[in-house]
């Protein structure tokens, strides 16, 4: 066989091996973007208290039921949700913060309460409540079973809820995007997806109606 034919040859199979290599790179590249979606505001499975459909303004809050911010800003929401009924879809993403003994558990009993249709419930008791169970030093679920029993929710099934990894695995979701997405303290809101600087108690009303009127 002539020199240049086994030239050919080689470089052939030297371009084959090229493109099954680049082949492989793509496909494991194209599986790694779908197991690692990129980071979102809102999710399918976020906790969506109002749906005002399509085109309303979308208002994500991350939280922890123990954080005494958040507490005190639980009225101006309210007001809000009731102000902008129908114009504004609200949701509700967890972010307990490490130096609150019992924001994980409470994360947790909103969390069962939820695979029970009583999210809100839930939610609205722990802010109610919070004088009485926050600032501990050590955690204690019971007054969150207290609670999940004052709303009617089956015990048993939100014991084994509570127990449950997935149930923790959830609220770590919720904690780890916002990490990523940029959030460092509770209550931090996104409007539309950006998120909104609280320095006044009228900041999150401005950036909902600035958004209106994009």
């Amino acid at each position: 066989m002539k020199n240049s034919v086994k030239a050919v040859i080689i470089t052939g199979g030297l371009i084959m091996v090229l493109l099954v290599g680049v082949l492989v790179w793509a496909v494991a590249q194209r599986a790694e973007s779908e197991n690692d979606p990129k980071p979102q505001v809102l999710r399918e499975e976020s906790h969506v208290l109002d749906d005002g459909g399509a085109d309303a303004v979308t208002v994500v809050e991350f939280l922890d039921f123990e954080c005494e911010a958040c507490a005190a800003f639980h009225p101006v929401v309210e007001e809000l949700r009731q102000k902008y009924d129908g114009q504004i879809t609200y949701a509700v993403r967890y972010f307990p913060l490490p130096g609150h003994v019992n924001s994980m558990d409470a994360a947790l009993a909103a969390e069962a309460a939820a695979q029970q249709g009583e999210f809100e419930a839930m939610y609205q008791r722990l802010f109610e409540t919070q004088a009485e169970w926050g600032e501990a030093t050590e955690p204690n679920p019971e007054p969150f079973r207290m609670l999940a029993e004052e709303i009617g929710l089956d015990m048993a099934t939100y014991d084994e809820a509570v127990a449950d990894p997935a149930t923790a695995e959830r609220v770590r979701r919720d904690k780890s995007e916002g990490t990523f997405l940029g959030v460092e303290g509770t209550p931090t809101f996104f409007v539309d997806g950006k998120m909104v600087t609280l320095e006044k108690r009228d900041d999150l009303e401005r950036a909902i109606v600035e958004a209106q009127a994009r």
